[in-house]
């Protein structure tokens, strides 16, 4: 007699097997369930080396987890944030320009070609340009930012229509009118009327090269 089950692992059949196991055998086993939504982290976090504490602070427990803000200004920084970085970065880059033209002139004029000459000659020359271009930019910068704040607080771009953003234009021409008022009203017109255009200018070069209003973060570069 032969065995039809021989070789199958199965071995033959038993008078005791009910309809239940086989019908289980035949479907085969259940598909597990990858569901993981009950799954709490912080309690399988010791398993990867990580504290419960440290697993709470990190926000990796779900059923407290809140979301996190960062206080945002919609108005960007402050007026007295942008003018101490303004007028820092201008006041150094008056100094550079400064000590440079310095120390090409104390070079070029010392009266004498020994060593202790021509360095007290390039010292007093980088201190007297470099100081007072680095004074000049600086407060101007300090100008331009409270102008530009001030501008920006009666929210001028609302009147100006098509001309936008008009606070760096406005601040542009009263830094400019204010910094020369003591020479007389045709001078201090005639230096707001170039801050007017270096800002005009600039806004019209970064339009063709295709760079962002203020994307330098200085001034209105």
């Amino acid at each position: 007699m032969s065995n039809n089950n021989l070789g199958s692992g199965r071995g033959g059949a038993s008078p005791y097997d009910d309809d239940t196991s086989s019908t289980t055998s035949s479907a085969g086993s259940p598909i597990p369930d990858f569901n993981a939504s009950n799954i709490q982290l912080s309690t399988v976090a010791p398993a990867f080396g990580i504290s419960s504490s440290a697993a709470a602070a990190s926000g990796l427990q779900t059923h407290a987890r809140q979301p996190d803000y960062l206080d945002y200004d919609q108005k960007g920084r402050g007026i007295f944030s942008i003018m101490c970085t303004n007028s820092g970065i201008s006041y150094l880059v008056g100094v550079t320009i400064g000590g440079l033209y310095g120390l090409k002139e104390g070079l070029a004029r010392t009266p004498s070609s020994r060593w202790k000459v021509k360095l007290n000659s390039v010292l007093n020359h980088c201190g007297r340009h470099g100081s007072g271009l680095g004074n000049m930019m600086g407060a101007s910068a300090i100008m331009y930012s409270l102008y530009e704040g001030v501008a920006d607080s009666f929210e001028l771009d609302a009147y100006t229509g098509p001309i936008q953003p008009p606070a760096p234009l406005f601040a542009g021409m009263m830094t400019g009118a204010t910094y020369y008022m003591r020479a007389g009203p045709r001078v201090a017109a005639l230096a707001g009327t170039i801050g007017l255009g270096a800002v005009g200018g600039t806004f019209a070069l970064y339009s063709v090269l295709g760079i962002p209003y203020g994307s330098k973060g200085w001034l209105f570069f």
